[in-house]
């Protein structure tokens, strides 16, 4: 007799239910969120019928957390079903819209029994790349709030002091780099940065880390920062000041989580094997390879073809075909990380690497615009990507876009 396991999960408890291969209930059970809960579970599944040449799938609405951690590592095949795809499947059982955490249970195994070749296990990634993509999301997390903390103090600034954002247009890293926030820490606001002597500011670059060039940027910061400019009310600057001093606290200590965890994601995805391969291509460096890899997994078969990971990233399109109406348009349900790190991918490949210039210039000479241009090459780079981890070849351009002379003809 076939089983199957439905979890329904929560912070404190999980509700357990075990149907077989009609829908009949077999078997439930509420545990807690813990060690003793985890061994009832076990003790219940062995009850079932559970051992190691067939164990018993599990569906279950999160694809993390350490009771999943614990089921994967058990050797069980855990599906992750998406909680918007479980409220469509209640509806097939009851049309009073009635729930409760059993019946959520009841639902999720009976999704395994009817449509398990509908949902995709859990991969079946390698430790390694399990800690490689721990450290890549929280490093993609730790970018975007820099991003997002430099904005906010950009957007203040522009409100009260326009003359220190001028002062640092068109340098590298402008707000985020180290003597941006070094200055802005002694001259807060424009009354502030008047009494600047050109000794205090150069005192604050050597401060910050910068070793060359410091008194020729010391002048030009010096003059920048004295010429007139509008002005608030005193007491408002002033008030601006102290604010923009405690976004300034939060930008540097987001510089900081980045930088951290840039070495410590550089180094793990070093030791993984398939590092060579992936940094092989133009625009995969230790930081990008990382977010890819760790999206993409190690395990082979996670995904039948290329054409099915081109899909998951969002960079294949979709057709949608009723009679006569035909539409093709970019994929909205994807893997935003993986998406996120094939644009940069893409951009820069297309900016250095020349055969990836060349096929995004001719999509543009096709008359697609810059995001579909980028989403296009992305789509075949990462097929080559796929190419590449299956028979363990490193990238080849002539073999990845033809001959240069080819392509340019």
């Amino acid at each position: 007799m076939k089983v199957f396991c439905g979890i329904d999960w929560s912070e404190r408890h999980h509700d357990i239910a075990l149907v077989d291969e009609h829908g009949h209930l077999v078997d439930k059970r509420r545990i807690s969120d813990d060690l003793e809960g985890f061994t009832s579970l076990v003790d219940m599944l062995a009850g079932a019928g559970d051992n190691v040449d067939e164990p018993i799938p599990v569906a279950i609405e999160t694809p993390r957390g350490l009771l999943v951690a614990a089921l994967r590592a058990s050797g069980r095949r855990v599906y992750s079903i998406n909680p918007m795809a479980v409220a469509r499947y209640r509806e097939r059982y009851s049309v009073s819209r009635k729930k409760s955490d059993h019946v959520d249970a009841m639902v999720l195994a009976n999704i395994l029994r009817t449509d398990a070749h509908a949902h995709r296990a859990l991969p079946a990634d390698s430790e390694l790349v399990q800690a490689v993509a721990v450290l890549a999301r929280a490093h993609q997390d730790a970018t975007w709030r820099r991003t997002r903390a430099s904005n906010e103090l950009r957007s203040l600034l522009r409100e009260y002091f326009p003359g220190f954002l001028g002062a640092f247009a068109g340098r590298k890293g402008h707000l985020t780099s180290p003597d941006a926030p070094a200055v802005l820490a002694i001259a807060a606001t424009p009354a502030e940065a008047a009494k600047l002597s050109h000794t205090r500011i150069a005192t604050a670059l050597r401060r910050a880390g910068r070793q060359r060039g410091i008194d020729e940027l010391a002048a030009e910061l010096h003059e920048a920062l004295r010429r007139p400019q509008l002005r608030q009310l005193p007491m408002v600057e002033a008030a601006m000041g102290t604010q923009a001093l405690a976004l300034l606290a939060t930008l540097n200590v987001e510089c900081v989580s980045v930088d951290q965890l840039t070495e410590a994601t550089s180094k793990a995805f070093r030791r993984h094997p398939d590092h060579e391969i992936v940094t092989s291509f133009p625009g995969l460096a230790d930081v990008t390879g990382a977010r890819v890899l760790a999206e993409i997994g190690d395990d082979r078969t996670r995904f039948a073809d290329a054409r099915a990971l081109k899909a998951y990233a969002g960079s294949a399109p979709v057709t949608r075909a009723s009679g006569r109406s035909i539409s093709i348009t970019h994929r909205k349900v994807k893997n935003d990380r993986l998406a996120a790190a094939g644009y940069l991918w893409s951009f820069v490949a297309a900016t250095h690497a020349p055969p990836a210039k060349q096929h995004y210039q001719r999509r543009r000479d096709h008359g697609d615009r810059h995001p579909a241009a980028l989403r296009n090459l992305f789509n075949r780079l990462l097929g080559c990507l796929h190419h590449c981890l299956a028979s363990g070849q490193v990238y080849d351009p002539v073999k990845a876009f033809g001959e240069p002379q080819a392509a340019a003809a």
